[in-house]
């Protein structure tokens, strides 16, 4: 039996209903405006729940501003319910002093044990695994996590969530994660493929068995929104229908649809309008209910 793990708990897949499949409530970084306003969350996760949305996986690493303690409150202030990450994101993103720290320690253990214990004594426990590779490649500290993730993987069945850096490096990330390191292609999400929109990579990145989000509308240096319904459409069309996610990916507070920005309904105002008129209302619903939850559902090891 497999559950998704929630921040008030596990469910059944089929508990989580509408979900944004990688999303950012909260964020803290030296490259954008943090995202770290309680109430402008809660408000963000209202007009989701307006829109008809009822879940959201939080994509938001170890050190990057998660608000653990805030996110069980949110959950039952607005039903929509929450998916934690633990993992780590690429080093330019935390001081120097946290990675020597982390690095003078056991990486998968501190994953494992937000997975299985809770993040820092709220009781709050993450559901999936977040790292990052970098752009066209992997450097050190990309195999330094992924490594730490895929033995997390391997001791409780978590699923493992990749930011690729404008959407490159898929197939090496796959190499290392799937190839060396033994997690299944099933317990692998590619994010942000919509930036780098390769058919032949995205269909070999299919072929892995990995599931393939689709995050984020238009950003002025992306290919996001115009080039996104066919991409979806040529793997529909490949036999990949079955392998697809969407998500907004919300990561400054002018994003926010609270701030004037598009956030988190615009997947559901916009995106899922577009995408119906592509490949159909029956897929778009299966991508945005059914398919979060066998992405993110696991049999729990521990």
């Amino acid at each position: 039996m497999t559950h998704v793990r929630t921040v008030l708990g596990d469910i059944r897949p089929g508990e989580l209903g509408v979900c944004d499949a990688h999303d950012h409530l909260f964020l803290r970084t030296p490259h954008l405006p943090a995202l770290d306003d309680v109430s402008a969350a809660r408000a963000e996760l209202a007009a989701f729940r307006a829109a008809g949305g009822a879940a959201v996986v939080q994509w938001t690493p170890y050190g990057m501003g998660r608000h653990a303690a805030d996110l069980g409150a949110l959950s039952r202030t607005t039903g929509v319910r929450i998916v934690c990450a633990t993992g780590l994101h690429q080093a330019t993103h935390y001081d120097p002093e946290v990675l020597a720290r982390l690095r003078g320690g056991r990486l998968a253990g501190l994953f494992v044990s937000e997975l299985t214990e809770g993040i820092a004594g709220t009781g709050v426990r993450a559901g999936l695994i977040k790292v990052a590779g970098g752009f066209h490649g992997l450097d050190a500290h990309a195999r330094w996590t992924m490594t730490a993730a895929a033995e997390a993987h391997h001791a409780t069945g978590a699923p493992v969530a990749v930011h690729l850096e404008q959407g490159t490096g898929a197939l090496d990330v796959l190499d290392l994660l799937c190839g060396e390191l033994g997690v299944p292609g099933e317990r692998v999400v590619l994010g942000h493929l919509n930036r780098f929109p390769d058919p032949v990579v995205h269909r070999r990145a299919a072929e892995s068995g990995c599931w393939l989000a689709f995050d984020g509308p238009s950003r002025a240096h992306h290919a996001t929104d115009w080039r996104m319904p066919e991409a979806v459409r040529a793997l529909a069309d490949a036999g990949f229908a079955d392998r697809l996610l969407l998500g907004g990916d919300t990561v400054t507070p002018a994003a926010r649809s609270v701030d004037g920005g598009p956030g988190m309904p615009y997947l559901l105002r916009r995106v899922r309008q577009r995408l119906t008129e592509e490949v159909g209302a029956e897929l778009v619903k299966r991508i945005l209910t059914e398919h979060p939850g066998r992405a993110f559902g696991v049999g729990w090891k521990s």
